[in-house]
């Protein structure tokens, strides 16, 4: 097992992607923190996660409120003592296919508050704790659309702000032993996206995505989190600052 005993926190676990991840974590031996707004589904996860031999915890928390990301870390410092892995999945687009000139403020600043600065606020706390310790493995969530999209403009903003910052933080920790990535997926098949679009819109861009993408299709939520898996694990343990896109080969 990789991450045999490693504290892991996993944001957004009620996700398609976050409940990925910490499935796939747990599996490698990760004792995994199952965090996010949504109890019920963030409970879901850890039933598989325990039905599948893992161990872990559920601790709610809203991302988007600086005071309950602090309780989510004091939480697991006065638990546990310590924290090895952090991967912040926990994210969305607020403002899908917006004109330019119909860009709303809220929303806006809903993108920025829920992809960003969750990002930069969960990450602050994670230095707190790993500096000491002199090891830590973050992996960030953006998006291929960090290289711009010209439909999803506060989110796109979000999702480059979010490689920067990685870049940022890689260079300032990489003395104390951590090491900071992010990932950049192409379009992901997770169930609350297909919901929201419904089954034929979904199945349109679907189609239309793999028919573009080199590899034939779009990717799916395991995909994603075997990425973050590999990130965190010793593989990669010289991989630090870096942006991997997962996307079939989608921007070739």
């Amino acid at each position: 097992m990789r991450l045999f005993g490693k504290i892991t926190l996993v944001t957004g676990a009620a996700g398609g992607i976050g409940r990925a991840a910490a499935l796939c974590f747990a599996k490698e031996g990760a004792i995994v923190i199952a965090s996010d707004i949504n109890t019920a589904g963030c409970s879901e996860t850890l039933e598989l996660l325990e039905k599948a031999g893992g161990s872990g915890i559920l601790v709610t928390a809203d991302v988007t409120h600086e005071d309950e990301i602090r309780s989510l870390y004091r939480h697991i410092e006065e638990r546990y003592g310590k924290l090895d892995i952090v991967v912040n999945i926990a994210g969305g687009d607020c403002e899908p296919a917006a004109d330019v000139e119909d860009i709303d403020y809220l929303k806006m600043s809903a993108n920025l508050d829920l992809n960003l600065k969750s990002c930069i606020l969960s990450c602050r706390e994670a230095a707190r704790m790993m500096k000491p310790q002199g090891f830590g493995r973050i992996v960030n969530m953006s998006s291929l659309v960090y290289r711009g999209s010209p439909n999803q403009f506060s989110y796109s903003a979000a999702k480059g702000g979010i490689y920067a910052f990685t870049r940022s933080l890689a260079m300032s920790l990489g003395r104390y032993g951590i090491t900071v990535n992010a990932l950049a997926p192409a379009l992901v098949e997770v169930p609350a996206f297909v919901a929201a679009l419904g089954a034929e819109r979904w199945e349109m861009l679907r189609s239309d995505c793999a028919q573009r993408y080199p590899l034939g299709r779009v990717a799916s939520a395991d995909d994603v989190a075997r990425c973050a898996l590999f990130l965190a694990s010793d593989d990669a343990a010289f991989i630090t600052g870096q942006i991997i896109e997962i996307s079939g080969g989608a921007r070739l």
